[in-house]
């Protein structure tokens, strides 16, 4: 798919003329996507049901392996930290938009020798400082801060997205490597039978020794076709083992409850017009930030370049006590408060060897790359969703043709078998004819993973179901694993 020069000229020129330009509008982004899918859209189903989406599948195994791997994936644990990090981020840059307070508080106590005179004296005082914002460069400080902190958040959503679609996609290959392993048992073990009986025969006359060592020769394959595919469902298994922490041995208990049954999800309808994209995918999201925060860096590094103007003020309280020198009666007591506004500090850089210039032409650099990423991350975005598309029209293009080829060779075997067993048949052809059935039937399972792990692609392109409009700034201490929720 393509996307219109006339966007990519849009977000250069943002690009180029620094601050001058803001971040792109939503509008603006918007104009980004191609005005409708090339690739054929899938059917039935409900965007507005993607956050629901696993729960569908009517699998409460597969959700709570998403849920184990949530809790154990570094990479969510790391978008977790970000958050928390980008949130401090935050508060500092928010607080030089505000006044500064600071509390001093001394006490003295002592004695003058020349006059014997014990004196006690303490003072407190509360100082202000605040440095005004006259060119909004601590403004847009708190801008791009606030900016960065929602980017976190949104790669949040989608470090959780991703894990559980790699985790689904590992339970669907698993769950149809249990459905292959019991196809081609079923062959190794008819093949056996068939070695057993030409063996039979062949020792009693009525067969070739030739055909029993094909006989021998064919049920040793089979077996080995069956270790082999079983060593397959092993690897998936130390997969998700992987990914989700669980024990083995528990994860094998559990997975024996329902071997070898592929789980289906609901088909989801695709947009006509994949701007709403925009509005689903997190990574998009986070481009988008990064592209304000970029924005809003350029006005603060020039902002550096401008004069400074400070204000600072105290007000303060004082005692003082002294006993009267020896000799004497009496002694001095008193206290005071003192205030005192200023001074007022302006400060203009004259010279720094060209650092803040430099700032800003780093500021504006970054901005052109944020620009550039966000459209790469666009296009990445349309031709994952391009692909799933495609993948699924191919998968249902072809289940037609894949189940008439496994019902018509299945019946085939079945005719050969009864032909070679009444002695009208050879073996080669039971041989040819089983091959050509177990084959069918493990392209068909193939394709039915095929056609899951489709739409669990297209769920990841698509954004799993989070909308930015709606959701809330996730709180560190708030985000799961304490939640148990499946994205």
């Amino acid at each position: 798919m393509m996307v219109s020069a006339a966007t990519f000229a849009m977000l250069s020129g943002c690009a180029a003329f620094g601050t001058d330009a803001p971040p792109p509008s939503a509008a603006q982004l918007a104009a980004l996507a191609p005005p409708q899918w090339y690739a054929p859209a899938a059917h039935r189903g409900d965007v507005a049901e993607l956050s629901l989406w696993w729960q569908q599948f009517d699998d409460p195994l597969l959700a709570r392996l998403i849920d184990d791997a949530e809790r154990a994936s570094p990479t969510v644990s790391s978008a977790r930290a970000r958050i928390a990090q980008s949130r401090a981020d935050r508060v500092a840059a928010s607080a030089a938009l505000l006044p500064s307070l600071d509390v001093s508080a001394s006490a003295q106590r002592g004695v003058n020798d020349s006059s014997g005179t014990i004196a006690t004296s303490s003072s407190g005082s509360l100082s202000a400082s605040w440095e005004l914002d006259l060119f909004g460069g601590n403004s847009a400080g708190r801008e791009a801060a606030q900016a960065r902190l929602e980017g976190a958040q949104a790669l949040w959503h989608d470090a959780r997205i991703s894990v559980a679609a790699e985790v689904a996609t590992q339970y669907t290959a698993l769950r149809a490597c249990e459905a292959q392993v019991v196809q081609v048992q079923i062959d190794a073990d008819s093949r056996a039978e068939t070695a057993r009986l030409t063996d039979l025969t062949a020792r009693a006359g009525f067969e070739s020794p030739a055909n029993a060592a094909l006989a021998r020769a064919s049920a040793a394959q089979g077996h080995a076709q069956v270790t082999q595919q079983r060593a397959q469902c092993d690897s998936h298994i130390k997969g998700l083992v992987a990914l989700t922490g669980t024990a083995e041995p528990a994860l094998r208990d559990a997975l024996s409850l329902a071997r070898g049954v592929i789980a289906r999800p609901r088909e989801i309808a695709v947009p006509a017009v994949p701007a709403a994209l925009l509005q689903q995918r997190p990574d998009l999201a986070s481009a988008e930030r990064t592209l304000a925060a970029a924005a809003a860096d350029i006005t603060a590094r020039q902002a550096d370049r401008l004069p400074r103007i400070r204000l600072a003020g105290s007000v303060g309280a004082t005692r003082y006590s002294s006993s009267a020198p020896s000799g004497f009666v009496g002694g001095i007591n008193g206290s005071g408060t003192t205030w005192s506004v200023g001074p007022v500090s302006v400060s203009l850089p004259i010279f720094d060897g060209g650092t803040r210039r430099a700032n800003v032409e780093a500021a504006r650099a970054a901005y052109s790359d944020a620009t550039a990423q966000y459209a790469a991350t666009l296009r990445r975005a349309v031709q994952e969703v391009e692909g799933a598309l495609i993948t699924l029209q191919s998968s249902a293009d072809r289940q037609a043709d894949a189940e008439v080829s496994a019902s018509g060779f299945g019946d085939s075997l079945r005719a050969t078998e009864a032909r070679f067993h009444s002695g009208l048949g050879s073996l080669f052809e039971l041989e040819d004819a089983r091959r050509s059935a177990v084959q069918a039937q493990i392209t068909l399972i193939d394709l039915q993973r095929e056609r899951v792990a489709a739409w669990i692609s297209l769920y990841r392109a698509l954004g799993g179901g989070w909308a930015a409009a709606t959701d809330r700034v996730v709180d560190a201490r708030e985000a799961p694993p304490r939640t148990h929720s499946v994205p």
